[in-house]
């Protein structure tokens, strides 16, 4: 169980913990041998999460937008606990999850009939209820759809088709007081697929431009990636031992490795923007030559004669002695009879 902070450029872990099924939670003998602390008892991996971000607010980290993927977005305990923290949220949801369309809600309580306390519960019939959130997307009309860039992949720019309304959470809501507030529905229906691939919901501002709620939307691709490399290359997914401490301390020096690592990155470029002007060319000291270059001082003279070399830049020598030449000696001529 992780939590990471993120950017466009790079995602670092700030919080994790090891999760234990409750089957483990409930097993003292288990529990002693892998040195488990005392304290820590079940916990589902939503509520896991949400200590983790109170932790992480308490502590100071910056804050910025939630992102979930839908193992956690369809928990409505957890999207709730995130805003009443003052946090915004993407969320991503199944395609069988209920809204309200905007403007629509639960019917309100029925009439009191003066006898009891006056009833306070929302309410809802057979012709006023609920939809799916797909059936909602299939409902759209086409210009509601809109092609969205968000970044570069490996065979190019990455677009697809992307629509947006306000909707009101529906989960349960029939006994609460009060209609959820009003959130974003971001669909994503790719122009080649049969019917749409995702859905989130987010609690970002109904200002927010729709290039950039897909580009937070899609954010978590960047902390997918990373996640990967550091189990795959970092060794966090390495660690074979049964130990709650050995674990942690395994998972804290990969995760110290890894920020080692982000951290040179942002010094080479392409990485780190404009990185490269602010590096600081070394000076060369005097009298510098590149392996192999030529001696500027032996450049071609013209007062240089290759038959009588100077000794300006070499030890005196002794003027050559004769050499014997071997020549060929006069053949008489002969005439053939």
């Amino acid at each position: 169980m992780t939590v990471s902070i993120a950017n466009r450029g790079a995602s670092l872990p700030v919080a994790y913990r090891l999760y234990l099924p409750q089957d483990w939670a409930e097993d003292p003998e288990r529990l002693a041998r892998a040195g488990v602390p005392q304290e820590i008892g079940f916990a589902t991996k939503p509520e896991i999460a949400l200590m983790q971000i109170r932790a992480l607010k308490a502590a100071g980290v910056p804050e910025g937008v939630v992102l979930m993927d839908a193992g956690y977005g369809v928990d409505t305990a957890l999207r709730e606990a995130i805003a009443a923290l003052g946090l915004d949220y993407i969320a991503g949801v199944q395609s069988h999850m209920t809204v309200w369309p905007a403007g629509e809600g639960p019917l309100p309580p029925a009439p009191w009939s003066g006898r009891g306390r006056p009833p306070s519960r929302k309410r809802r019939d057979a012709g006023h209820r609920p939809i799916a959130i797909k059936a909602l997307a299939f409902g759209l009309p086409a210009q509601a759809w809109e092609t969205v860039a968000w970044r570069e992949g490996a065979a190019g720019r990455l677009s697809s088709r992307f629509a947006r309304l306000r909707v009101r959470p529906a989960h349960r809501d029939e006994g609460l007081e009060a209609p959820r507030p009003e959130e974003w529905l971001l669909i994503e229906w790719p122009e080649d697929a049969d019917e749409p691939t995702k859905y989130w919901l987010a609690t970002l501002p109904e200002a927010i431009a729709l290039d950039r709620l897909v580009d937070l939307a899609k954010l978590r691709w960047r902390i997918e990636r990373d996640y990967q490399e550091l189990k795959q290359e970092l060794g966090l997914g390495h660690y074979e031992g049964r130990g709650w401490r050995g674990f942690h301390h395994h998972a804290t020096l990969c995760i110290a490795a890894y920020g080692f690592l982000i951290s040179e990155r942002e010094t080479i470029p392409p990485s780190g923007a404009g990185a490269a002007a602010k590096r600081e060319k070394p000076v060369l000291p005097q009298g510098y030559r590149p392996r192999g270059a030529a001696d500027p001082d032996r450049a071609a003279r013209r007062q240089l004669d290759r038959n009588n070399p100077s000794a300006a830049l070499g030890r005196d020598r002794q003027s050559a002695r004769p050499m014997s030449l071997l020549q060929r000696a006069p053949q008489a001529n002969r005439r053939s009879a």
